[in-house]
C-alpha cells in the first residue's frame, strides 16, 4: 500500500495539508465512494482506453480546482461515457498487478483494486433532483 505521501510523489497530485501524509492508501474492490463521485463494481466487457501517465480529470472542480483525477499504477484503462442525462461518468478496467486511484486535493487518494467499474456522480433529492456538490 502506497501512503500519501508516496502518492503525491508519484502522481503529482497534492492534497490539502491538513491531511496526514504518512497514512496508508487502502485498495478497495467494492462499492466507494470520494466525495461526489461513486465507484461501483460492475459485470461487463473491460475498457482498453489507457490511463495515461498525466491521468484523466473524471470529475473537473470550478476554475480547474479540486478536480478528481483518475491515475494508475500498473495496467489500468479508461473510457468516459459521454451520454447526456446518465450518472455514468465512464467505465475503469483496473489489471491484475495494477491499482487505480482517484485523486483529489480535499479528499487525498482513494484506491481501487483490479477489476472493472462504473465511475458515477451522485445526486440528492432535495427541492429539487440535483448532483451533488463536492
Amino acid at each position: 500500500m502506497l501512503t500519501i505521501e508516496q502518492a503525491i510523489a508519484a502522481f503529482g497530485v497534492d492534497v490539502d495539508e491538513h491531511l496526514d501524509r504518512q497514512a496508508e492508501i487502502p485498495v478497495l474492490s467494492g462499492l466507494q465512494f470520494q466525495g461526489d463521485v461513486a465507484v461501483v463494481p460492475v459485470t461487463r466487457e473491460p475498457v482498453r482506453t489507457p490511463i495515461p501517465a498525466s491521468g484523466v480529470p473524471v470529475v473537473r472542480g470550478q476554475a480547474q480546482a479540486n478536480t478528481h483525477l483518475l491515475v494508475a499504477d500498473g495496467k489500468a484503462f479508461f473510457t468516459p461515457d459521454r451520454s447526456s442525462g446518465t450518472l455514468v461518468l465512464g467505465v475503469l478496467t483496473v489489471e491484475e498487478g495494477a491499482t487505480a486511484y482517484l485523486a483529489h486535493p480535499e479528499h487525498a487518494f482513494t484506491g481501487i483494486a483490479p477489476g472493472t467499474y462504473e465511475l458515477r456522480r451522485q445526486r440528492e433529492q432535495a427541492d429539487q433532483v440535483r448532483l451533488v456538490a463536492d
